[in-house]
């Protein structure tokens, strides 16, 4: 009984326990409900807020498309309009030039029917005077003719020669020494046995003593020095001093300072002296390539191939009727640039073009060729461009000018050259060069006195009034310019002077 009361008092506790959990549930589930509805309506209003944002957004972006695009083709609508309205009145322009060509025509073809008419009358007219004339001078048309023909040989012959000294005097401006740059140019790019003034270096030292050591036992220490260095060690009587004799200016360098280097330490002998020889060698290559460097630095020229670099470096040992060449291509890149800043060119190739024009100078590669034609196919070679390459071969006109730099690169090559004191000649030859002026002209007849002035650069002819007329004075001073062309070799151009004329002298007492 105790059991069934249990398990019916059992039963009715787990129904209870049910019917409340049952409840419990359903309150659970409905607020989960609920806030999943609360969430999922915050979410809808998320959403929709986000659309109405992006709906907006693409909104704008359209509205600004699209007033970009009204913008565009209005400016295209407005160029058009323009451009519709400039051929228009190109159209009116056309036109009315038209009208003006046809108008000008009709009054062409009037004049020249005018024209036409009055040389029918002019040649009436002529033959007229030239009845006359022959009746009034009793001469024939043939005999009249011959005396014009005479006179008009003798005027012509004025004004050809007055026009040919124009023409020469023109030319010589830009007229170069090219015996005396072909000779010393041989000297420094070949091999000769020839001491001149340009192939000599003098290295002095503090006594005589130090030539022995230089010399060496049985000579061995000075053939080693030759042997290395490819330099003619002249040991003489001169006090004081030992001649370096060479062709080559970086070789006499090398030579002097391995010398200096080799003296101030004291220890001369062979070993000594091949080690000192190659480590100047290294010193004087490596000052080459930053002398190179440093002159494109200094003159703004960049983006050169580094043997170019390497040979205008080289141009510090080379010299040009005793101008250094370097200086020369430094002072040629700058006139050149200026020169181009002047006439509208390119300022930049113009300094670019002057300072390599002479590189051909310093390459060791085939030597028989001209130094503008030599300069020009390593520029080719080292890729630069090809206006550079021939205002660099045409500088001596050993190539036809293609480009306006051309003539700019000859013009101030000559001007950097020319100017007073850049060159350097020996005085004998200077002096005798005026000599042999005032000698030519000496030689014509009538000729009185010379004077060379100018440091050869003008010569003024005193002829006598009586024996020589002012015709024969022109003439006479083209020839002399003819025969000093022909016969002489002078710095750039020689100015003939004739003077006539006539004194009349009287005495008070």
């Amino acid at each position: 009984m105790e059991i069934v009361i249990g398990l019916v008092a059992f039963l009715v506790g787990g129904g209870v326990a049910w019917v409340i959990f049952a409840k419990a549930l359903s309150a659970r589930n409905r607020k989960i409900i609920q806030e999943a509805e609360t969430e999922a309506e915050v979410i809808k209003k998320d959403k929709i807020l986000q659309a109405k944002e992006k709906f907006l957004h693409l909104k704008t972006e359209h509205e600004k498309e699209i007033n970009a695009r009204n913008a565009k083709m209005l400016a295209n609508e407005n160029r058009l309009k323009q451009k519709e309205l400039s051929i228009n009145q190109k159209i009116e322009e056309l036109q009315r030039k038209t009208k003006e060509a046809e108008v000008a025509k009709e009054n062409l073809t009037a004049q020249t029917e005018i024209l036409e008419h009055k040389n029918e009358e002019i040649e009436r007219l002529h033959r007229q005077q030239v009845e006359q004339l022959q009746t009034i001078s009793g001469m024939s048309g043939e005999e009249a003719k011959e005396m014009l023909i005479e006179s008009m040989k003798a005027e012509a012959k004025t004004e050809a020669m007055s026009y040919v000294n124009d023409i020469m005097d023109e030319a010589k401006i830009n007229a170069n020494k090219e015996a005396k740059r072909i000779v010393l140019q041989t000297v420094q790019r070949v091999a000769t046995e020839t001491a001149i003034e340009n192939s000599v270096t003098i290295f002095h030292i503090d006594s005589d003593e130090i030539k022995g050591r230089i010399i060496g036992r049985e000579g061995r220490n000075i053939r080693a020095l030759e042997a290395a260095t490819g330099v003619e060690i002249i040991v003489d009587d001169t006090p004081e001093a030992i001649v370096l004799s060479a062709f080559d200016p970086m070789r006499r360098e090398i030579a002097r300072l391995a010398l200096h280097q080799l003296v101030t330490d004291g220890r001369i002998h062979p070993a000594r002296i091949e080690e000192v020889v190659n480590k100047v060698r290294k010193q004087v290559e490596e000052e080459i390539i930053e002398t190179g460097k440093r002159t494109t630095i200094d003159l703004g020229v960049h983006g050169l191939h580094p043997e170019l670099i390497k040979l205008v470096g080289k141009m510090k040992y080379r010299s040009s009727y005793g101008q250094n060449l370097l200086q020369h291509a430094r002072e040629t890149a700058n006139l050149c640039a200026i020169m181009a800043s002047e006439l509208g060119l390119n300022a930049k190739k113009a300094k670019r073009a002057g300072l390599l024009h002479d590189i051909g100078k310093v390459s060791d590669e085939e030597p028989e060729l001209p130094h503008a034609i030599l300069g020009m196919k390593l520029a080719e070679k080292y890729k630069e461009k090809p206006e550079i390459c021939n205002a660099i071969g045409a500088h001596h006109d050993e190539v036809e000018m293609t480009t306006m730099l051309a003539p700019i690169i000859q013009v101030c090559d000559a001007i950097s050259g020319a100017r007073p004191g850049a060159r350097r000649e020996i005085v004998e030859s200077y002096i005798k060069r005026l000599k042999d002026l005032e000698n030519i002209a000496l030689s014509y007849p009538g000729v009185m006195k010379t004077y060379a002035i100018q440091a050869g650069r003008e010569l003024r002819v005193i002829v006598g009034s009586e024996k020589v007329s002012d015709k024969e004075a022109e003439s006479m001073s083209y020839d002399l310019a003819r025969k000093i062309q022909t016969e002489m070799t002078y710095p750039g151009q020689v100015k003939i002077t004739v003077i006539r004329e006539t004194r009349a002298i009287s005495y008070a007492k």
